[in-house]
């Protein structure tokens, strides 16, 4: 009764913090609709790119195309509000597609990873808790925008229990040169088993401003984030069977016992990002053959990692703190580099940089290990340099990328080169060859906590990954991608023999691991069936890297107009699967996945029905998730002793405002 009634008082508090911001939106949106607002044909009209006005004497309206969204790389696209399949698809938490992902019982927990992709153009090693990183918002996720008019984006879905999430967003050109947008994404989920509470805030406010001579361009972002979880271990071993069973008393979820209840993570970051360039020599001067521009980017990000727990237990081993532990890893980055970039008709788009990362990592205390004292910093200045390169002509283009770490105690660098090819509208395709050398994250080299298993300081090897990839797109019929990759010195995490406690190890031999992706989608009138099959295979001697053999998603759905094109609708029935093999488990005190070799999991349906519709730039979400989950047994997990979802009904909806 104590959690829930506290629950009950806290979500109050995030509902009524929601409802501020939401409310903030409409009352913009409003007052901008007092200033002339338009008739429900013309926001119709321009949702279907029709800008005819009623006379002569008015403005055409926009076409839906010009609300612009730019990425962190400058690659353009505009809002789409129609419905289609991959819609349903990353209508969830992430709000992006969930294949080769499982996500755990509760949203906003974590999710396992059936796949791993080990394209990397990175040169640094990250804070590690890579579990909590799922949510995280990267700078490569932080879009930007241009509008003709304002525009708001409302995102609502149900969660588990107690709570919902929302994204609110609102972007307006104060002028044809500045730009702004600022949003606020947020999540409370009580769950269905005990202390599984979830609750996250993600805000972004970012600014697009381009000067009228087109010279000088700026792009910057705030990000502030928190991402809580309590965490409860997974059920005890002496209740897996119950589960498994399908025991009726125990259909409540909550009568589980699990391995705590005292213990949450939370991962906490504020990131300030700042790219800018100035064209010396620009489109609009007299060599318009060429441009020279000089560009900067600097971003400071300062976040930290946290384990709490009210008293020590042994499911962690022999701890040094008796009651109120905290286990506190923190991480300054500061990145600056400094580019030159020239374009030619003939040669194509070169540039040439040079960078600094400052990093200090720790923890402000000092730990000792078998009687001899460990450091608590990792801090150091890197110099690197990198270039890129990219060429078309005609259906052709070579795309190129690399980096260097040249000064510093961390050592790295990176390849990537992309030889791509469009004959016409129906066929496509690409060759990548990556190679990357890259320090393993913080948490893997250093590590500190109140737990005496939980404190070691290594001094791994980089790992070394090189990867072939390709590409063949013909229409929508079929998309196939192939990539074969080998890694040198894998730094994974595992129990250790003797102590029975998580720890990482860097493996002593060369992984081979090979994807086959295929996606098709096959239409006949109406209907529709959507197919996305992945196989894997793993040449791997201590079987340290574990995927499914094969994972595939399939879905039958049926879509069409009604009442006079008033609305669109989609249902249909989605099914997934994964073979079983020896599915990573899941540890909360680092926030980590480690390889388990005990047990293989996998081999269970999931169904999910759904029914969406579209009215105006409304889109409504309606599914029954895992509605099998009751009689194809009790076999789904999502990790080791973390069971997957149970049958359950949500419901949600995204909504743009075009003012």
């Amino acid at each position: 009764m104590t959690l829930h009634s506290g629950f009950k008082m806290t979500n109050i508090f995030y509902l009524n913090k929601t409802l501020v911001v939401i409310v903030f939106f409409i009352a913009q949106c409003n007052l901008l609709l007092s200033q002339g607002k338009p008739e429900k044909p013309n926001r119709l009209g321009r949702e279907l790119g029709i800008t005819q006005a009623k006379d002569s004497s008015e403005k055409p309206l926009p076409k839906i195309s010009e609300y612009l969204i730019i990425s962190s790389e400058n690659d353009t696209t505009y809002v789409d509000t129609t419905l289609s399949i991959k819609k349903e698809y990353k209508f969830n938490y992430l709000r992006k597609d969930e294949f080769g992902l499982i996500p755990f019982s509760n949203m906003g927990q974590t999710y396992n990873s059936l796949t791993h992709n080990f394209q990397n153009t990175s040169l640094m090693p990250g804070i590690g808790a890579r579990a909590k990183h799922y949510f995280f918002w990267e700078v490569d996720d932080v879009n930007y925008y241009r509008v003709p008019t304002p525009l708001t984006e409302l995102f609502f879905k149900t969660a588990f229990e107690q709570g919902q999430t929302t994204d609110a967003f609102f972007t307006i050109n104060t002028s044809p040169q500045f730009n702004f947008s600022i949003a606020y994404k947020g999540l409370r989920s009580l769950g269905k088993y005990q202390h599984i509470l979830a609750s996250s805030g993600n805000f972004r406010f970012t600014t697009n401003y381009q000067a009228k001579n087109e010279r000088y361009f700026m792009k910057t972002h705030i990000v502030t984030q928190d991402l809580l979880n309590q965490e409860n271990g997974g059920l005890q071993d002496d209740n897996v069977q119950y589960f498994e069973t399908g025991d009726p008393e125990f259909l409540d979820r909550s009568i589980f016992t699990v391995n705590f209840e005292n213990a949450e993570n939370l991962l906490k970051s504020k990131r300030f990002y700042l790219d800018h360039n100035y064209y010396l020599i620009s489109k609009t001067d007299s060599l318009s053959k060429n441009k020279l521009s000089i560009g900067h980017i600097m971003s400071f990000e300062d976040k930290y990692y946290q384990f709490d727990q009210t008293s020590s237990d042994s499911y962690f081993g022999q701890s040094n703190a008796s009651t109120g532990l905290k286990d506190r890893s923190s991480l300054e980055y500061f990145y600056n580099q400094f580019q030159l970039n020239y374009s030619n008709n003939i040669i194509g788009n070169l540039q040439f940089n040079v960078s600094n990362s400052n990093y200090n990592y720790g923890y402000d205390k000092v730990a000792v290990l078998n009687g001899n004292t460990i450091t608590n910093r990792l801090k150091g200045n890197v110099f690197a340099a990198g270039g890129k390169y990219l060429k078309q002509y005609r259906g052709f283009q070579l795309d190129g990328d690399f980096g260097v770490n040249l000064t510093g105690n961390l050592s790295g660098n990176f390849l990537k080169a992309t030889a791509s090819f469009k004959l016409n509208d129906e066929i496509a395709g690409s060759a990548t060859l990556n190679h990357s050398s890259k320090s393993p994250n913080f948490n893997a080299l250093l590590y500190q906590s109140n737990y005496e298993n939980y404190i070691w300081q290594n001094n791994f090897n980089n790992t070394e990954t090189q990867q072939l990839a390709f590409q063949l797109k013909y229409k929508s019929l079929a998309n196939i991608t192939v990539d074969l990759n080998t890694i040198t010195d894998y730094v994974y995490f595992k129990k250790d023999e003797t102590t029975l406690q998580v720890e990482p190890f860097q493996n002593n031999s060369t992984i081979t691991y090979l994807r086959v992706k295929l996606e098709n989608e096959l239409k006949l009138g109406k209907f529709a069936l959507n197919n996305t099959i992945l196989y894997q295979n793993t040449q791997d001697n201590n079987n340290v890297l574990n995927v499914p053999d094969f994972t595939t998603r399939n879905t039958l759905y049926y879509s069409n107009h009604l009442f006079k094109k008033a609305m669109f609708l989609q249902t249909g029935v989605t099914f997934n699967y994964f073979t079983k093999y020896y599915m990573d488990a899941y540890n909360p005190l680092l926030a980590e996945f480690y390889v388990q070799t005990e047990k293989e999991y996998g081999a269970f349906p999931r169904l999910d029905f759904f029914v969406n519709a579209k009215i105006r730039q409304t889109r409504i979400y309606f599914k029954a998730e895992h509605f099998n989950s009751s009689f194809t047994g009790y076999n789904f997990y999502s990790a080791p002793n973390y069971p997957y979802r149970d049958f359950t009904v949500r419901f949600g909806l995204v909504w743009n405002f075009f003012l």
